[in-house]
């Protein structure tokens, strides 16, 4: 809801004080043409009450009602009305305090041209004012609605990709389950309690988005001991991280489907063992992530971005940091590298 550019208590008090000068230099003035100090006093508080309250009434209708763009002659025309109420209430109050003073009475009825000017120049700033201020607030008020609409969509999505990255990974262990058990039933209910970890701390997880590099690399761990189930000898991995970067925070189940994605080119073309390396390190601005894995040039053609697993990594940082840059992959040496640099934040 907006508030009144007269309803907060700092802004009652400058309007307070704006009206006690404007009220001392009138006070001035009148002295200054040998009135009385009591007939001024009466004068300068009288007449200000009054265009105080047509200067309320002002600014609180132009709070419910603004005129279009382009029509604020509207806005001239109440200030002139208001004026003109305000110089009937004055010259009728004051011929009634005052009726025996005619040099008095004499002096306001040729000052009120002058009067009405005044007040038609307090009540048009007072207006302009007002119309500035509401047309801020409103568009504070719709901007604040736009980015809370691009935040819940926003969320939305990374929700929708964090859950899409969950069957797309159970569907592939509870295959290679099937797989095992006939032919290696230990495998088999070792392969579902570490599936039952991995679901149930990513359960755990699901309500916090961000967590350390260190936790996430425990988390993955999990994954990967259920993956060297699936492929048994020819898995084979390489962790490696700085102290200073396992305090590092970024989103969770980031690395997972890249992971996944390097065991999928690594492992699914080739026949014999394979070492997948993740490798992490943080400076000032970023902690960089570099996945590695093999492959077999003549079976194998990993082309930069391809899979869902990349491509969700992807959006998922542009997202959150509203960037392209950030997942790079390349090829060299019979390498297959994703670089992941994430801000610190």
């Amino acid at each position: 809801m907006s508030i009144t550019p007269l309803g907060t208590y700092r802004n009652k008090l400058i309007f307070a004080s704006c009206w006690l000068v404007w009220t001392a230099m009138h006070v001035a003035m009148l002295r200054y043409w040998n009135l009385p100090w009591p007939l001024s006093a009466t004068d300068a508080v009288l007449t200000n009450l009054l265009l105080a309250a047509m200067c309320w009434l002002v600014s609180n209708n132009l709070r419910y009602y603004r005129p279009q763009k382009g029509k604020y002659i509207y806005i001239l025309i109440l200030c002139a009305a208001l004026s003109g109420i305000w110089i009937a209430l004055v010259k009728l109050a004051m011929f009634q305090l005052y009726s025996e003073d005619i040099v008095y009475l004499s002096f306001l009825q040729a000052s009120l041209p002058v009067r009405f000017f005044i007040s038609l120049l307090a009540t048009g700033c007072v207006a302009l004012i007002s119309e500035l201020w509401y047309a801020q607030e409103e568009q504070k008020e719709t901007s604040q609605r736009s980015t809370a609409a691009a935040q819940l969509a926003k969320d939305a999505e990374l929700y929708k990709l964090r859950q899409q990255l969950q069957p797309h990974f159970l569907f592939n262990s509870l295959n290679s389950i099937s797989a095992l058990v006939t032919s290696r039933p230990d495998q088999a209910r070792k392969m579902i309690q570490q599936l039952s970890d991995f679901l149930r701390g990513t359960l755990r997880k699901e309500e916090n988005q961000w967590t350390t590099l260190e936790e996430e690399l425990q988390h993955l761990e999990l994954y990967l001991e259920i993956e060297k189930v699936r492929f048994g000898h020819r898995l084979h991995t390489l962790v490696e991280f700085d102290e200073a970067a396992a305090a590092y925070k970024i989103p969770h189940m980031l690395l997972q489907p890249v992971v996944e994605n390097a065991i999928k080119f690594g492992l699914y073309d080739t026949t014999g063992q394979v070492t997948i390396s993740i490798k992490a390190s943080a400076d000032s601005e970023y902690l960089q992530v570099a996945v590695q894995n093999p492959f077999d040039p003549e079976t194998s053609t990993p082309k930069p971005g391809t899979g869902f697993g990349l491509s969700s990594v992807q959006r998922r940082l542009y997202l959150l940091f509203a960037r392209a840059d950030l997942l790079n992959t390349s090829v060299a040496d019979s390498l297959f590298t994703t670089l992941i640099k994430i801000p610190r934040l």
